[in-house]
């Protein structure tokens, strides 16, 4: 019997995401929502999906897992990323995700003349960033390499999108762009009913089929569960954090307010490299909480 009384799955999920963006089968659901994001400046026509898993050149190095990673037709490389904690250092480790699709196209042998293809890294906050570099007043922040003074592009090989979803605050009926649609069901698909008539065409019509839940298995839906389960742990975790960090209103409140996140989460069985991915902390800290 399902633990939940949804009728669809929530794409703040670490399954719900990687179901509905990170599969061969919905890949056209992907290219639709890159396109909305990118709206024209980048037009995806078809993707393949990559090893989504990532070590460095020596087996001891630190891994990277991605929650999708693909590349479209041109060779192009994205990474999509669904972030649902604040991370101190999030914006390095989006920039250390980057080296790896760069540092992959350079191919065996010296005979190479440094050629690389555009790297896109998109990062979707289920927070607000407030990074001083950011409009206040945007959700979609548009990040590359500038000269300082011209603010001219320097070099148009790597680009970061930070999309803060939490932000989204429009209601159904005050959807106008296909981006629109996009941030609204990742908000609040599994707080629906049915399907909205302003959400349904070709594209919107397969995701609400993949999302219903009464289609899964007994062990997709006990995937899901555990997911579900993990999400609402972070998210509780953290407003506890919040709360405590303000009422002790220092620096070892929130480091004693992580550690708690990843105790709850090591409850569930969720791997030490995605804690540590949540938190920030280290995995050998993690495995003193053991």
């Amino acid at each position: 019997m399902r633990q939940t009384e949804e009728r669809y799955i929530s794409l703040l999920t670490d399954f719900g995401f990687k179901r509905i963006f990170g599969t061969a089968p919905n890949k056209d659901l992907l290219m639709d929502f890159l396109n909305s994001l990118f709206d024209g400046e980048q037009v995806v026509k078809d993707v393949t999906f990559l090893n989504s898993e990532h070590v460095g050149d020596v087996f001891a190095e630190r891994k990277a897992i991605f929650d999708v990673y693909c590349e479209n037709e041109h060779g192009e490389k994205f990474i999509v990323e669904m972030q649902n904690a604040y991370q101190t250092y999030f914006k390095d480790r989006s920039l250390y995700y980057a080296t790896f699709p760069i540092r992959e196209q350079a191919p065996k042998g010296d005979d190479w003349n440094f050629r690389l293809e555009h790297v896109y890294v998109v990062a979707l906050l289920n927070y607000e960033m407030h990074d001083a570099a950011f409009s206040e007043d945007s959700i979609n922040h548009d990040v590359g390499l500038l000269d300082k003074h011209t603010h001219r592009v320097f070099n148009d090989k790597l680009t970061f999108k930070y999309v803060e979803i939490a932000k989204f605050d429009k209601d159904v009926d005050s959807l106008v762009t296909n981006f629109d649609k996009w941030l609204y069901v990742l908000r609040n698909l599994s707080r629906l009913e049915c399907q909205p008539k302003y959400l349904r065409d070709e594209v919107f019509n397969r995701l609400f089929a993949e999302a219903e839940m009464s289609r899964f298995t007994k062990s997709e839906l006990r995937e899901y569960e555990d997911s579900l389960k993990a999400y609402r742990d972070i998210k509780n975790s953290l407003e506890t954090a919040k709360e405590e960090g303000r009422a002790e209103g220092r620096a070892e409140g929130r480091a004693e307010a992580l550690v708690k996140v990843a105790r709850d989460l090591l409850k569930v069985n969720m791997p030490i490299d995605e804690i540590a991915r949540i938190t920030g902390l280290g995995e050998s800290d993690l495995g003193k909480l053991l």
